[in-house]
């Protein structure tokens, strides 16, 4: 069996090891892989393992011994999956691996917003506080996360993960998902309708998946609906945003 992975090194940069996978059959592995060596690369494999290395239809279906692809992070929309279905070749993903991180993340961003410790840092090394004739020296606004409102578009594991984290904030949770499912047992949580999400939010997480039906969702009306202010955090896929309607 021939198995290769075609961008390997976002995965293992030198920390981990391949031999369980490699002692499977004939096994290459690359650490990055452009577009135009995809096919002479892996013409001959059985398996691939990608992470963001894109196999599209056409990709697919010049690879006729492909049988299984294993995507080396959770998004797997790099995938044309469609096109494997219909060749039957099996795909599949990581789903929880980085859900804590994504969720912490997601705060680091707004903690970083409100505070911006990395302005007064260096402010602090330069001397400015020192010279500063009043005890309380701030350049930028200082704001609370404690008492505002958490909107989250999409509530599976991270975006579970990140309501948490805001309830503990102090924050207000209100969660909008395609697919209801039983949320936290907090007063400060609930279930709401898209537009609403949109128009309490004072930082609004994406943490959905991109679909046809994702894509573009955050255009010129999404944008319109909400707070003077409100601040949009992306941890989903770039494509979820209309840039130029978040650009206006």
């Amino acid at each position: 069996m021939k198995i290769t992975v075609l961008d390997g090194y976002c995965l293992n940069p030198g920390d981990l090891f391949w031999e369980p996978i490699a002692a499977l059959g004939d096994f290459s592995v690359y650490d990055r892989t452009a577009p135009e060596e995809i096919l002479g690369r892996a013409k001959e494999s059985e398996v691939l393992f990608v992470n963001k290395t894109p196999l599209t239809a056409g990709t697919i279906a010049a690879l006729p011994k492909l049988r299984y692809v294993g995507v080396l992070a959770t998004g797997y929309n790099v995938v044309d999956v469609a096109a494997c279905d219909a060749r039957g070749i099996v795909v599949t993903n990581v789903p929880s691996y980085g859900t804590a991180a994504v969720a912490e993340m997601i705060f680091a961003l707004m903690l970083a917003h409100c505070r911006r410790i990395e302005l007064h840092d260096g402010a602090v090394k330069a001397g400015q506080w020192c010279a500063c004739p009043d005890y309380s020296f701030q350049l930028a606004p200082q704001t609370l996360l404690a008492g505002r409102t958490f909107g989250v578009i999409g509530y599976g594991r991270i975006g579970e993960a990140a309501a948490k984290l805001a309830l503990a904030f102090g924050m207000q949770v209100r969660a909008y998902t395609r697919h209801p499912r039983e949320g936290l047992a907090d007063d400060g949580f609930a279930f709401a309708e898209l537009e609403t999400v949109l128009e309490q939010s004072d930082y609004l997480a994406l943490c959905c998946s991109l679909t046809p039906e994702s894509a573009g969702m955050m255009d010129a009306a999404a944008f319109a609906r909400m707070k003077q202010g409100a601040v949009v955090i992306n941890t989903a896929r770039g494509g979820v945003i209309d840039e130029a309607a978040a650009a206006a």
